[in-house]
């Protein structure tokens, strides 16, 4: 430990602690910009490029960057002198004086770091106004918006790209006033590896990096008087929008949020969780027929078999790990799932064509709207899933038809894309997939039902983790990884022999699973959050009366009426998909 004095007081901190560090802990508030700490995955962000944390240390001539600044024993630290006040206004002014001035009309207006920042400087007006201004091209691609106009380089999004999720999309390229965050020859996000997962926009301070709004797609759909506007919600979205509406983070709002579709118009309000349970039966089949044929002594099954809910993951293995496209589950995502069924199952009911259904999701993730744009997923051009928004764009949509959300009553969903299990609504978290896996995967192995369906071996928080399962004479060996760089990490681990081999993995691309997604409500760096919004759902798993995928009755009359059985001639058609080798710059 060692002893500083800040601001006349006195404290003690862990040797190798910052100015910042110091500070936080006796109470003291720094301005920061650049800075993130994203200590739940042991990363922090602490370039010092802003300089708005600024203080004053005895016997330093220049002005210290406390985010950057290693604590020192007998160090005596100003953080509110004329000195640096004037400094952190200057460079306030400077980032203010190349930077648009559109904020009213700027997708992070209200949710803006350097927003926030010139409010609490009351700055009114800028010494350095009429100068030549920086400007680049602009990126549209179908999940992320990039604006590097408002870019403050404050390299957020390249150490979430490259530390975080190893992606290795983004670096600084350029300098002086060209300089820019952006893709290997700056070429569009769509032209590289990015897989969409939205994280960079989730940690990005200003509106350089925000999602492609869909939402006044989804007004001009339910304007139709033509179309069938049927929408589905993930699991994710009911555990976190409620902090759109100031309620606590971990709040479930499931019966509001059904409401909420019903007054803004959807003819028909659905669940994500029926296609997750829908999921289940295809993905814990395939697991089955895969580990059976295993045990059988055939050599030529891919095992362990990987989870594939996750379009950002799928994408990233797609790039980085093409030898192993034939490892992963052919099971689509519970969203594309939804479409199918939707549009073929469902639209038979109705009586109407497909082309006169619009299936609009919600999701807590940037990546759907890249998956429901990909070629396969659609049928003589009419896309499964016509548009996807985010938990954000749902929350804007509520507050711009003003409806009261808080007050609304709880509802349910529609019958008979609604029902859904305990099983379903886990997906949401990390580890949540393939629990639901093996629970039905286990009482169809054994033909016994389960004496308790929580494997809580499976739960955590951990960026890797894995658990054994006896399940009969076997023990399963079973995977879990969150964050697309956790992901790489065990991938190249099984695939040099470094581990006890695995029979199923899952991976989620985003910290936390779907509850962490990148178009969640923002958290700022503090993951306690996403913490909470994990808990949420497996509460709302255990006030369910079913809580196995296989027992859903809608389910299973889906496959009486339709499907036929799980990896049969129609669901193989309708359920599942392939994958494509994709470059790797």
């Amino acid at each position: 430990m060692i002893s500083l004095n800040i601001d006349g007081k006195y404290v003690k901190v862990p040797e190798g602690s910052t100015i910042l560090d110091a500070a936080k802990a006796l109470g003291i508030e720094i301005p920061t910009l650049c800075h993130l700490d994203l200590h739940a995955v042991g990363l922090v962000n602490k370039g010092a490029s802003c300089r708005v944390c600024v203080v004053e240390v005895k016997g330093r001539r220049n002005l210290a960057p406390a985010c950057a600044t290693p604590a020192v024993e007998g160090m005596e630290v100003k953080t509110n002198t004329i000195r640096v006040l004037n400094a952190r206004k200057t460079v306030l002014e400077l980032l203010l004086s190349d930077h648009p001035k559109d904020c009213l009309t700027c997708a992070k207006s209200g949710n803006c770091e350097l927003q926030e920042m010139a409010e609490r400087f009351c700055l009114r007006e800028n010494r350095y106004e009429g100068g030549l201004q920086s400007t680049y091209k602009k990126d549209h691609s179908p999940s992320l918006e990039r604006d590097m106009d408002k870019c403050v380089m404050c390299r957020r999004c390249e150490t979430m790209c490259n530390e975080v999720q190893t992606v290795g999309v983004l670096s600084g390229v350029n300098r002086g006033f060209t300089s820019v965050v952006a893709p290997a020859f700056e070429k569009p996000l769509e032209e590289s590896v990015c897989t969409f997962c939205g994280q960079c926009a989730a940690v990005c301070p200003t509106g350089a990096l925000v999602e492609r709004d869909y939402s006044w797609q989804v007004i001009e759909a339910l304007a139709d008087p033509e179309k069938v506007v049927v929408v589905q919600t993930a699991p994710a979205v009911r555990a976190a929008l409620g902090e759109e509406f100031g309620l606590e983070p971990g709040t479930l709002v499931t019966g509001k949020m059904a409401a909420a579709l019903r007054a803004l118009g959807f003819d028909h309000v659905f669940d994500t969780d029926f296609a997750a349970d829908l999921t289940i039966m295809e993905e814990a089949s395939e697991f089955l027929d895969r580990l059976t044929r295993h045990l059988n002594g055939d050599k030529d099954v891919r095992l362990p078999i990987l989870t594939s809910c996750c379009p950002a993951w799928v994408k990233f293995f797609e790039h980085q790990f093409p030898d192993m496209l034939d490892v992963p589950s052919t099971a689509k995502s519970p969203q594309q799932m939804f479409g199918a069924i939707a549009k073929s199952y469902f639209a038979q009911k109705l009586g109407i064509p497909r082309e006169k259904m619009v299936v609009v999701s919600i999701m807590p993730c940037l990546a759907k709207k890249y998956e429901c744009s990909r070629p396969e997923f659609a049928e003589n051009g009419n896309p499964d899933v016509d548009i996807s928004i985010s938990t954000r764009e749902l929350a804007h949509l509520i507050k711009r038809a003003n409806i009261d959300f808080l007050t609304l009553p709880d509802e349910d969903f529609d019958k008979p894309l609604g029902e859904s299990t305990g099983a379903a609504v886990i997906f949401g978290t990390t580890g949540g997939v393939i629990e639901a896996a093996v629970r039905s995967a286990v009482e169809w192995a054994t033909k016994q039902p389960l004496d308790s369906v929580d494997f809580t071996a499976l739960r955590g928080f951990q960026g890797c983790r894995e658990a054994k399962l006896p399940v009969g004479d076997l023990t399963l060996h079973i995977g879990i990884a969150h964050g697309l760089g956790n992901a790489r990490r065990l991938l190249e681990a099984v695939r040099k022999g470094e581990v006890e081999p695995f029979h199923a993995i899952e991976i989620m691309a985003c910290p936390g699973g779907c509850v962490g997604g990148g178009g969640q409500p923002y958290h700022h760096g503090n993951l306690e959050i996403v913490k909470k919004r994990a808990e949420a759902l497996y509460r709302e798993d255990e006030g369910k009366p079913i809580r196995k995928s296989h027992e859903n009755p809608d389910i299973v009359r889906l496959y009486e009426e339709f499907l036929g059985k799980p990896l049969g001639e129609v669901s193989h058609h309708l359920l599942h998909t392939h994958y494509f080798k994709r470059s790797e710059l």
